[in-house]
């Protein structure tokens, strides 16, 4: 089975203020790459437009309907001191959000092996009542949620691999026992939290910090004894993974010092849990990356190896 890819030109709509890192040119580096003749066979698709009810699964309706609120008709409105909107910021925010589900409806019905959504804003900081860090609604969150709902998943794993932890995505299922997330980053850095002894209520979540100039053997190695054999502990129905490629050495908001093939490295050995345990079911989602060269060319490996493996 192919490998499903979901975009959509309203992502670049999402407008941030000059000079801010999450940028829609993160985009386009994104679609120029994978127009190389190596990913013609990837399935293409839009994103779709989610509802209310989709990101209402993650996050109170109240706090759907208020980001809804404060989308100005003109300019740019912060929402704190890193994370803005912009008139066209709905649109983007609700496409990630239908992406996601697309991405898992996909998986389920056999019509995909797997899939990637490059859309922004990403998700990740986004927490139950909070919009943070860049992200607007959680979209790692709501396909889980969409996959429990709908599908019936009955575990359901998320791998974060952004070199700033996912807080939101903690957060929001914290006391969920049937979903695992586990998460490396670089640590001390935004948001502060994804220490070791942070748990959950059922030992559901799995935090194995980096420090500031790690690369590839500490991050292969946190991967390789914190985080794998806890996944195949759980034997997840569906992986959904938290796609951040900001601990590339080469970008400017981390202090990691991961390559390409570290990312080709984990997203392969990925696809080994999810063969074993739910018929090779990935959902990737786009979170971090900021180098704009460096983006682009991690993405081309971790879809590669999405479509290969």
């Amino acid at each position: 089975m192919s490998t499903l890819y979901l975009h959509h030109p309203s992502f670049a709509g999402h407008k941030t203020p000059p000079g801010h890192p999450e940028c829609p040119d993160r985009l386009r580096a994104i679609d120029q790459m994978l127009e190389h003749e190596k990913f013609q066979p990837l399935e293409r698709d839009s994103a779709p437009y989610g509802s209310i009810e989709q990101a209402a699964l993650a996050h109170p309706e109240a706090h759907v309907t208020d980001i809804r609120s404060a989308i100005p008709a003109s300019g740019i409105v912060h929402l704190d001191g890193d994370t803005s909107v912009s008139p066209g910021s709905w649109e983007a925010a609700m496409r990630a959000v239908g992406a996601a589900c697309l991405a898992v409806d996909e998986v389920f019905q056999g019509k995909v092996r797997n899939a990637f959504s490059a859309a922004r804003p990403p998700g990740h900081h986004a927490e139950k009542a909070r919009a943070m860090g860049f992200c607007l609604f959680n979209n790692a969150a709501v396909a889980t949620r969409w996959a429990q709902t709908t599908y019936g998943a009955e575990r359901v794993a998320i791998i974060d691999f952004d070199v700033h932890h996912g807080n939101g995505t903690q957060d929001i299922f914290w006391a969920d026992r049937n979903v695992l997330y586990c998460s490396t980053h670089q640590m001390p850095l935004y948001p502060g939290t994804g220490a070791f002894n942070e748990t959950g209520t059922s030992n559901n979540i799995v935090n194995a910090p980096l420090h500031a100039g790690d690369g590839s053997h500490e991050f292969r190695e946190a991967i390789d004894t914190a985080i794998l054999p806890r996944l195949d502990d759980f034997r997840p129905d569906l992986i959904v993974i938290s796609a951040g490629f900001d601990a590339h050495l080469r970008d400017p908001l981390g202090g990691l010092r991961l390559v390409e093939a570290d990312f080709a490295w984990i997203t392969n050995k990925l696809m080994e849990v999810a063969d074993r345990h739910c018929n090779g079911r990935v959902v990737s989602l786009l979170e971090g990356g900021y180098d704009l060269d460096a983006l682009a060319r991690c993405v081309a490996v971790h879809v590669a190896a999405l479509m290969t493996g």
